[in-house]
């Protein structure tokens, strides 16, 4: 058919490219990027990790270092096992009720704060239950000998406890933010379908990988559902990244334990 047409050039283009990461969102689909969803998942991880990881960890040294062991505590952990299995979309039904219409004077309604509040209730279990489980993976002589030195409760857990469990914790943060950041049903009533403008700040409406994904699928246009193949590949891109540095870690604790 080429040899019809001499002058014809057959050139071969990839909906997944630079042009395809760096440009904002658009009604055309061959103009359409994921500058603004890529942004807007990055600010609502940082924010995520701000809140969840200080209160997680706490919670986990708390309860493991300094609770005793009666009934009102028993039933903080059970529930908190329990926590860690509710749907996701019963936790995005929380969010919009609490931290967007309740408390719009304080979160700004729909935005990054409303967001990473909800998907920090979320990962909280997941960060606390794997911080007491590295805490737990801690030799018991360690502590002893910090004790038998003369050291403090306060300064075995900062200087000898913490140190040998941070890569088991960060680990379980880790998983719990790839959970977090491969969710849609939390972020149905906080974050927009469509925005061409740059997130710059925890009071920004924002969009994001996830939701870009689900809305471009279901466009009447065909062409957007290549958009969304080209996302999800990114997606599962970050996601393989996420996992692959918790892997890391994990693998890096059982060396310096051998």
């Amino acid at each position: 058919m080429l040899t019809n047409y001499p002058d014809s050039e057959l050139v071969f283009k990839s909906w997944l490219d630079v042009r395809f990461v760096t440009s904002q969102l658009s009604s055309r689909p061959v103009e359409t990027g994921i500058r603004q969803a890529i942004l807007g998942t990055a600010w609502l991880l940082a924010l995520t990790v701000l809140i969840s990881f200080p209160l997680g960890v706490g919670a986990a040294l708390y309860l493991e270092e300094y609770a005793s062991d009666n009934w009102f505590n028993r039933i903080i952990e059970t529930n908190i096992r329990n926590l860690a299995g509710v749907p996701s979309i019963i936790y995005g039904m929380l969010g919009l009720t609490v931290f967007v219409r309740t408390s719009e004077g304080v979160t700004g309604g729909r935005s990054i704060v409303s967001g990473a509040l909800t998907l920090s209730l979320l990962i909280l279990p997941i960060i606390i239950i794997s911080a007491r489980e590295a805490l737990r993976a801690v030799p018991s002589s360690l502590r002893e000998a910090s004790y038998g030195l003369g050291a403090t409760r306060w300064q075995t857990l900062s200087r000898q406890l913490l140190p040998s469990a941070l890569p088991g914790i960060l680990t379980g943060a880790i998983l719990g933010l790839s959970r977090a950041i491969g969710e849609t049903a939390p972020l149905f009533g906080i974050a927009a379908t469509f925005i061409n403008t740059d997130p710059t700040g925890p009071g920004s409406r924002f969009t994001v990988l996830p939701m870009q994904i689900y809305a471009w699928t279901g466009q009447p246009d065909e062409l957007f559902r290549f958009n969304a193949s080209a996302a999800i590949i990114v997606l599962m891109a970050l996601l393989l990244a996420m996992n692959s540095a918790a892997i890391y870690l994990r693998n890096r604790a059982v060396n310096q334990r051998v």
